[in-house]
C-alpha cells in the first residue's frame, strides 16, 4: 500500500505556493516526518523565482493542524530532548516567518496549541465559520514551544496576545478574529474557493512590489533579534517539558483518547 505523503507542497496556481498539512487521521498533528517534509518545502520556495504568495493550510474540512504530535513526542522526557525538538520546529516557523513573500494561513478547520504557532507565523490568517483556535499548550503545563508565542507578540497588540496565551483556551474565529488574530473569517461553504478568491483580491502589485513591502517588515524581525527572542521561548518550553505538571497533563490527556 502506498504511504500517504504526510504534507503535500507545489504550485497551486502559477505564482501561489500551497503547503498542505496531510495528517487528518491526526488532525494534521507534527511528527518528525512532518518537519522533514516542511523544512524541504521552504527550501523550494526560497530557491523558486516570481512566486507572488504561500499558502498553508490543511486537508479535509475539519482541522488546520492540532500541534505537537503526543504520540510522536511521549518518549521526549528530558529537557535537551525537548530542546531539540521544539528549536527544530521553531527554526521551521521561524524561516517560514521570513519568507521574502506574502504568506496566508488558510485555517480550513480548528486550531489549538502549535496548529495557532504555525499560524502565527503567517502574515495573514483566514479563519473558517464554526472552527475554533486557541493557544491551549497551558493546559499542558507547558508555554508556547515553537517561538509562536513570540511571533504572536510580534503581530497582535501586547494586551491581545497576553489575553490568548493566559487564557489558554479556545475561541471561536469570530471571537478571535475580533482579537485581531483573523484577518477574514470565511463561510463554511467552498471555504477553500473563497479563501484563494479573498487572496487574489489582496494580491494587486507585481511578486516586485508585494516582496519589498514584506522585506520591510523582515528587516526589522532581522534588526531585532527575532531568532534569539524565539530561541529563548523555546529554551523556556523546554525546561517546563520534564516538569511533573506536565508529565502528568500528557498521562491525562493519553488516557482521554
Amino acid at each position: 500500500m502506498m504511504k500517504m505523503v504526510k504534507v503535500i507542497a507545489g504550485l497551486k496556481e502559477e505564482g501561489i505556493f500551497e503547503i498542505k498539512l496531510n495528517r487528518p487521521e491526526v488532525h494534521h498533528a507534527i511528527d518528525f516526518e512532518v518537519m522533514d517534509q516542511l523544512e524541504k518545502a521552504i527550501s523550494r520556495i526560497q530557491a523558486m523565482k516570481d512566486l507572488r504568495a504561500v499558502i498553508v493550510t490543511g486537508s479535509g474540512d475539519r482541522t488546520f493542524c492540532s500541534g505537537g504530535d503526543l504520540s510522536a513526542f511521549h518518549s521526549i522526557t528530558t529537557q535537551p530532548e525537548a530542546y531539540e525538538m521544539l528549536s527544530r520546529m521553531g527554526k521551521i516557523l521561524y524561516e517560514l516567518n521570513m519568507l521574502s513573500l506574502p504568506t496566508f494561513a488558510v485555517l480550513n478547520g480548528t486550531a489549538v496549541g502549535g496548529g495557532c504557532e504555525i499560524a502565527a507565523a503567517c502574515d495573514i490568517r483566514i479563519g473558517k465559520e464554526g472552527a475554533f483556535a486557541g493557544f491551549i499548550q497551558g493546559q499542558l503545563g507547558i508555554t508556547t514551544g515553537w517561538g509562536g508565542g513570540t511571533l504572536l507578540f510580534e503581530k497582535l497588540p501586547h494586551h491581545r496576545a497576553i489575553e490568548f496565551l493566559l487564557s489558554s483556551k479556545k475561541y471561536t474565529t469570530l471571537e478571535a478574529k475580533n482579537a485581531g488574530f483573523f484577518s477574514e473569517i470565511l463561510p463554511e461553504k467552498d471555504f477553500q474557493g473563497e479563501a484563494q478568491r479573498y487572496i487574489h483580491n489582496l494580491l494587486n502589485t507585481s511578486s516586485i512590489v508585494a516582496g519589498a513591502y514584506k522585506r520591510i517588515a523582515t528587516e526589522r524581525w532581522s534588526n531585532s533579534d527575532l531568532w534569539s527572542r524565539m530561541e529563548q521561548e523555546i529554551l523556556s518550553c523546554s525546561r517546563l517539558w520534564e516538569s511533573k505538571e506536565h508529565t502528568d497533563a500528557v498521562e491525562k490527556f493519553s488516557r482521554r483518547k
